[in-house]
């Protein structure tokens, strides 16, 4: 994939500085914040129900995250995301912890059938939960994926209409048809909590930025690991790599991203 239109996704974001709007968990709030910030967008976070709607509306992008979910936040979501689909506004599903407990799986489900979500998130176990494809997941972890992993997120993204980002060691993106692999990043980004949420946040500024949500998602997953890969040489450890993750984030610049994301495609699905 040619390097260039990754470098622009990122030039996109920081000319528009988009709107992202989340209603997301309790334990990683304050970073997917931060890292909206540092990517470049504007990030807000209201999950009341009554106004959550009015928020969606005003916003590029709308970010749903289940890891801390109720009843009541399903709910808000749901005002969210309708209010979302009415002005053609993408819709970013993280599906956390789907497949640990059937309220979880379900609140999935019932999203992706009452709402137009426009990129569809998650971890191999999660994705492979969602797909019907014999993913395991332990907590808010992917405890593995049965099969071929571009085959599960095409597979995936064409169940339910939407582009599937499924992260891990390499991150697999695909409308059903093209499938992009992103090989960046650093094993200390599977040590910090809540690296898999501010993806979503990342991808949630790129798409609300781009045409295609497809080579903005890759993009954006491009952006955050080649960040991760230049945190990771100045890191003592995980809590110092937080912080340079940030920094990096803040400070990667269109010729880093240009010489060094690693995109590709991973043929036909």
């Amino acid at each position: 994939m040619d390097p260039k239109s990754i470098a622009d996704a990122l030039t996109a974001v920081r000319h528009s500085r988009p709107l992202v709007h989340h209603i997301t968990n309790t334990v990683t709030t304050n970073d997917c914040a931060n890292i909206t910030l540092c990517t470049g967008a504007a990030p807000v976070m209201a999950a009341a129900p009554e106004e959550a709607g009015e928020m969606a509306a005003l916003a590029g992008a709308v970010v749903l995250n289940i890891g801390t979910l109720s009843a009541a936040q399903v709910e808000s979501m749901l005002i969210a995301g309708r209010a979302a689909n009415e002005r053609g506004i993408p819709v970013i599903l993280d599906p956390v912890g789907a497949g640990a407990t059937a309220m979880r799986t379900e609140a999935c489900e019932r999203l992706l059938a009452e709402l137009d979500i426009a990129v569809l998130k998650g971890n191999a176990g999660e994705i492979g939960v969602l797909a019907g494809a014999g993913g395991e997941v332990r907590g808010v972890d992917s405890a593995g994926l049965a099969g071929d992993p571009a085959a599960v997120a095409a597979s995936c993204a064409r169940t339910y209409g939407t582009v599937v980002v499924m992260t891990g060691p390499e991150d697999y993106i695909s409308d059903g048809e093209r499938t992009l692999v992103v090989g960046n990043g650093n094993p200390l980004m599977g040590c910090l909590s809540g690296t898999g949420c501010m993806t979503a946040s990342v991808v949630g500024a790129f798409v609300a930025a781009g045409d295609d949500a497809v080579v903005a998602a890759a993009a954006a997953c491009a952006s955050f690991s080649r960040a991760g890969e230049r945190a990771a040489e100045l890191a003592r450890g995980p809590y110092s790599f937080r912080t340079a993750l940030f920094d990096e984030m803040a400070n990667l610049t269109e010729d880093d991203l240009a010489a060094h994301a690693d995109v590709r495609d991973a043929g036909a699905a």
